[in-house]
């Protein structure tokens, strides 16, 4: 199967801190910052959302592969934003190079992997 991807498509998203992110609320640490997991978890979904468009139907991506620096703490309310570009395409594998700001500056930065798969094929093989 063909998929309609180029290496250099991009994707941003921003979020709020909420409590729900800290990583006292996520057992991640003792603190109310944000938490490593759920800078983790917008990168996924910034990469995820990269691609997305450009997937026949039944086909979505997984996250296999995530190796980031969470570089700074951030509170409560802050806006965080991140930042995703297909860097490399091999077949079905994707190369993200990801970072990610506050209204301070870089908190985190470095890169994710992903895989295509077609959703019903891939559900099939965990029953």
């Amino acid at each position: 199967m063909e998929f309609n991807l180029r290496e250099g498509i991009t994707s941003t998203m921003e979020i709020y801190i909420t409590e729900n992110d800290t990583a006292k609320k996520m057992g991640s640490g003792n603190l109310n910052v944000f938490a490593t997991p759920a800078m983790i978890a917008l990168i996924e979904n910034t990469c995820k959302n990269c691609v997305d468009l450009h997937l026949p139907s039944g086909y979505t991506t997984v996250g296999i592969e995530v190796n980031v620096k969470h570089i700074k703490p951030s509170p409560v309310g802050v806006k965080v934003r991140c930042e995703a570009v297909l860097q490399k395409i091999d077949r079905k594998k994707l190369f993200f190079k990801v970072e990610a700001w506050d209204n301070t500056g870089k908190i985190g930065e470095g890169s994710h992997v992903r895989y295509i798969v077609n959703s019903e094929n891939f559900m099939k093989k965990m029953q």
